[in-house]
């Protein structure tokens, strides 16, 4: 590392590449269109955009978002207009990018999976899919993906067949254990692993004795499970051999170095970007001062450094 070049921040997840390691989050950053005016989306490491379901999704009632100590519960309800007119109304501006756009998936079946991936398949302009499966399957009572070892194998299998591109598997924290989640979608050909998605919360409005998010619970994120998700992250990177994403809580530089040091190759940004759209940029940078101040050359000489 010479004192003008600085610590390098380029990297890699299961072949994409990228100009450093912090992406902007599913769900945080819309389609990235939207940030345009605000962010230099290009100078990003990439972004996820918003959950893409087969047809379009109206969401919950509001109200959808609740400011909690310390974090935020949002029950957006993966509102999103439906993957036919994503290709055609959004992926073409985005395809004109130069860093890595990932397309974020759900359904509430396999075969739905299947048939998003499937037609983005057939469109240019994204580098991988992140699968998130903290989703009930209805054709199986309505058991989650994500808590699920089969069903999650079952899903990625399914996805994998149709995928041209690298799978990502997004990981949820509501459950017992998440090594036998992590190695099952690694088992069935997950190319990366990305967690955690949020944990189910819970806020009420003393006065009126009623939930203070219109659908009830809701998803808390932010500082406040940055912890926990940590934890979660090196359970997982130590169960498995391909890459992992962390995420969780991070808002600083040194957050995004926790991440990489408990065995995280890439790290993304989520809560962070409503406050600050132009968090993932700062973090970055804030992240290149820390490796320069700790004499590291590389990032990813951080990575899985944890002396547990």
């Amino acid at each position: 590392m010479s004192a003008s070049s600085g610590p390098s921040l380029v990297t890699s997840v299961c072949g994409i590449g990228l100009r450093n390691p912090v992406l902007a989050a599913s769900g945080t950053f819309g389609y990235g269109v939207e940030f345009e005016k605000l962010v230099d989306l290009n100078a990003l490491g990439g972004f996820v955009v918003k959950g893409l379901s087969r047809e379009p999704i109206e969401g919950n009632p509001p109200p959808r978002i609740y400011e909690t100590d310390a974090g935020m519960i949002n029950s957006i309800g993966l509102q999103n207009m439906g993957v036919r007119a994503f290709v055609s109304q959004k992926l073409p501006a985005l395809a004109k990018l130069d860093t890595a756009v990932l397309a974020n998936v759900f359904g509430y079946d396999t075969g739905d999976y299947v048939e998003v991936v499937r037609v983005l398949e057939d469109h240019p302009g994204l580098a991988a899919y992140e699968l998130n499966v903290s989703c009930p399957n209805t054709s199986h009572g309505g058991i989650y993906f994500s808590s699920d070892p089969a069903l999650l194998g079952e899903v990625v299998s399914a996805v994998k067949r149709v995928a041209r591109r690298p799978v990502i598997v997004k990981l949820s924290p509501n459950v017992a254990a998440i090594e036998p989640l992590a190695r099952a979608a690694e088992a069935s050909g997950a190319d990366a692993l990305s967690l955690v998605n949020t944990f189910i919360a819970l806020a009420i409005d003393p006065h009126t004795r009623r939930p203070r998010i219109g659908a009830g619970f809701g998803g808390l994120s932010g500082p406040a499970i940055k912890p926990i998700a940590l934890r979660l992250v090196c359970q997982a990177a130590r169960a498995v051999k391909i890459p992992v994403i962390g995420l969780g809580g991070i808002s600083t530089g040194e957050d995004a170095a926790e991440f990489l040091i408990a065995g995280a190759t890439a790290v993304q940004v989520g809560t962070a970007s409503f406050w600050d759209p132009r968090s993932p940029l700062r973090i970055a940078r804030e992240l290149a001062a820390f490796l320069k101040q700790e004499r590291v050359a590389d990032v990813s000489q951080l990575v899985n450094t944890l002396k547990l």
